[in-house]
């Protein structure tokens, strides 16, 4: 493990206090199956529901670094394949010396099931652990199981239509990526034209690898241009070879996010 990492993980840890472990936190945050519609491809789709108590607040799918990513496991479903998660936009909140980003009190988390047998119904039992953040921030694992049909088509798709929308739809031209070596990694630059989103752009890198560590991005704007700047350090620590479309980049503001799937060279 880098210094780099070490010191991240050790400023993370110092957000708890060390009287929080002996609290009870089971009350916190509530998870509930929302049932919803077979798609014409074969798909069901359904979500998870994340109710937390007042001021308290749930991670995004890349947490920021004062964030806990969540984990989920399907181990106790039947005729599933895969899942696919489908993220609203998430806000951006400022959590000590850190950024985090997720969500107030109230997520909605679209899943989309893929069955083993094709026309064969999906029985859903799981789990997930999720980071919560109020005064202090406090893992919690959260049992679900798919429960009665009732119709929640409304609440579903107006959290799929919450969704940062794609590059393409929100103009983005050219994405360039920069990519030099560090001493225990990579260190990439972007490069592109954004519309504004309102408030102050922030700028989320990630790779298909989630081993590989993404540091904060470092941001700025030049001559029109969103500049960002991150360091990506692997398990090894050392420099890697790095396919540019393979990188996901999310810009949010405080009104929308665009989701960019690859970067080019030049």
């Amino acid at each position: 493990m880098s210094r780099r990492i070490s010191k991240i993980l050790g400023l993370m840890m110092a957000l708890v206090p060390l009287g929080a472990a002996a609290q009870d936190f089971s009350e916190v945050a509530q998870v509930e199956y929302l049932s919803g519609w077979t798609t014409k491809s074969g798909s069901h789709m359904a979500a998870l529901s994340i109710t937390l108590e007042p001021g308290w607040k749930t991670y995004w799918r890349k947490p920021g670094e004062a964030g806990i990513p969540p984990v989920f496991d399907w181990g106790g479903s039947k005729n599933l394949q895969s899942v696919a998660l489908h993220w609203p936009t998430p806000k951006v909140f400022k959590q000590d010396i850190f950024y985090s980003v997720g969500y107030a009190e109230q997520l909605i988390l679209p899943i989309e099931l893929y069955p083993s047998q094709p026309g064969k119904p999906v029985s859903v039992k799981g789990s997930l652990q999720i980071g919560v953040c109020k005064d202090v921030c406090v893992p919690v694992e959260l049992e679900f199981t798919q429960t009665g049909a009732i119709d929640n088509t409304p609440a579903i798709r107006a959290a799929l239509a919450d969704q940062p929308v794609s590059g393409k739809k929100a103009g983005i031209g050219k994405v360039v990526c920069q990519i030099a070596p560090i001493s225990d990694g990579l260190q990439m630059t972007l490069r592109m034209k954004a519309p504004q989103l309102g408030g102050k752009d922030y700028v989320i890198v990630e790779l298909a690898d989630p081993t590989i560590w993404v540091s904060e991005a470092k941001m700025q704007h030049e001559g029109g241009q969103i500049v960002a700047t991150v360091d990506m350090v692997p398990a090894n620590a050392a420099p890697f070879s790095l396919n540019r479309s393979d990188v996901r980049i999310t810009v949010l503001g405080d009104k929308a996010g665009i989701d960019i799937q690859g970067c080019s060279g030049s």
